[in-house]
């Protein structure tokens, strides 16, 4: 994914780390590399509101129980194995 403008932070970089940056879990300095990507690139952008709605529908759903501890890693796993059959779909075509 990308907007086909170069950029400091690859795009695939930047959607790896989405969830670290919806949850504030990297220091200042690359969250501000994070956004300006985001602000400069807008499939990442829209990737990201994708993601963060998914992030506080999830909270809204769940927000009083406690998830399983293996359930983040199992969900990014998952998104990471469908970016890659998108990627896989749009280079076969």
């Amino acid at each position: 994914m990308s907007c086909g403008k170069p950029h400091e932070v690859d795009c695939s970089d930047i959607l790896e780390r989405v969830f670290l940056f919806l949850d504030r879990e990297m220091d200042d300095a690359d969250c501000s590399k994070i956004q300006h990507h985001l602000d400069e690139c807008a499939p990442c952008l829209q990737k990201y509101d994708l993601e963060g709605l998914v992030k506080s529908l999830v909270a809204r759903s769940c927000g009083c129980d406690k998830p399983p501890s293996d359930l983040r890693a199992k969900v990014l796993t998952r998104i990471r194995e469908v970016h890659v059959e998108l990627s896989e779909e749009k280079s076969g075509s």
